[in-house]
């Protein structure tokens, strides 16, 4: 059986949103504190609605069906300052993530506009500012737009974000539902804006869309990193255009098994031969930990115990996520939370 990382060794999470990373509890506490009405009274029903099993299936609309109480329970400033100082607080306790990219949509917790986008925002900074009061951890916040959003929604967003890129936002993101109307050519204006303020961008793509998706997006959007992108590895031309330019794969794999976009873990073996063999970088990720029911811990353990990444191979994907990170690196870190621990560490640690 392959061997663990060491919890002593920092991470990065860079695949995270706020609607699904924050515990049942806390969010049920945050419901009640609202005057949310819920449609049960009781927890461990409500934990089952906001969190993944297979009494929901797998499917990909039906994991984004779970994001309905989390993000209208999430909509105040209140609630966002909360979720957001629980979220980054709690990857450090529990899994040592020292560098935390953090992503949400700020209209989907404004209730339609009927509370001020800015102070949305402004609450989601607060909450991580407080974290780092507390906690030696690095993070940002990465604002999606949204596939079924109109475009002029869409470019309020990329406006708030580069508002905003001094107080903490260190990208942009694109997520949501598969849309007919949706084109990602529409959107290559308003990316190179954000990319010339200093913005990182990810796209999610390569997930339920088509296999050809990952190329048009590279080719129209220009990204550092893409979400997910697994369906990539079935494609020869976008595995030689990722390698080229550099493009760092987010691989979320319970993510991708719960909403059915990869069949099993035997898969995920080929997939990520097809990433060796390709040379593609890849960091892992969670997606949404407390919906998953995962960290970022266990997605890594499992990759080691089937015999997907070795040792080796799970220390550089740690070490991808640290340098792909879009949370900029600070010269009085220690140099022991900027770069993964090496192998002899590792077997120190063991013995």
């Amino acid at each position: 059986m392959t061997r663990q990382l060491p919890r002593r060794m920092p991470l990065a999470e860079l695949h995270c949103h706020l609607g699904g990373a924050v515990t049942p509890s806390i969010m049920w506490g945050i419901a009640h504190s609202q005057g949310i009405k819920l449609p049960t009274k009781d927890y461990w029903e409500f934990r089952d609605i906001i969190t993944a099993s297979p009494k929901h299936g797998h499917s990909f609309d039906g994991y984004l069906e779970l994001f309905h109480w989390t993000e209208l329970i999430q909509s105040s400033p209140l609630a966002v300052e909360r979720s957001v100082y629980e979220v980054v607080g709690g990857a450090y306790r529990k899994n040592n993530v020292t560098t935390m990219e953090l992503r949400f949509n700020p209209m989907k917790r404004n209730r339609g506009g009927e509370q001020d986008l800015d102070h949305i925002i402004a609450a989601a900074l607060r909450g991580m500012d407080r974290a780092v009061l507390e906690y030696p951890i690095r993070p940002g916040l990465i604002l999606c737009l949204d596939r079924a959003f109109s475009y002029e929604l869409n470019e309020i967003i990329v406006e708030k974000a580069i508002a905003y890129r001094d107080r903490g936002i260190v990208g942009i993101d694109i997520a949501g539902p598969i849309v007919d109307s949706f084109h990602w050519g529409d959107y290559g204006r308003v990316f190179r804006r954000a990319r010339q303020f200093g913005l990182g961008i990810t796209v999610h793509a390569g997930e339920a869309g088509p296999v050809e998706e990952v190329a048009e997006v590279i080719e129209r959007l220009e990204p550092d990193r893409i979400g997910h992108g697994v369906k990539s590895a079935y494609d020869p031309r976008t595995m030689a255009m990722l390698h080229e330019r550099g493009i760092v794969l987010e691989v979320c794999p319970t993510s991708n098994l719960q909403t059915g976009v990869v069949s099993g873990w035997d898969e995920f073996r080929w997939i990520f031969d097809q990433f060796r063999r390709h040379q593609v970088r890849f960091a892992i990720s969670t997606d949404g930990p407390e919906m998953l029911r995962t960290y970022i811990r266990d997605e890594l353990a499992t990759l080691g115990r089937l015999g997907i990444l070795s040792l080796e191979e799970q220390m550089q994907a740690a070490a991808t996520s640290l340098q792909a990170s879009f949370v900029p690196h600070v010269s009085d870190v220690p140099e022991a939370v900027l770069e993964p621990a090496t192998r002899e560490e590792v077997e120190r640690e063991e013995a």
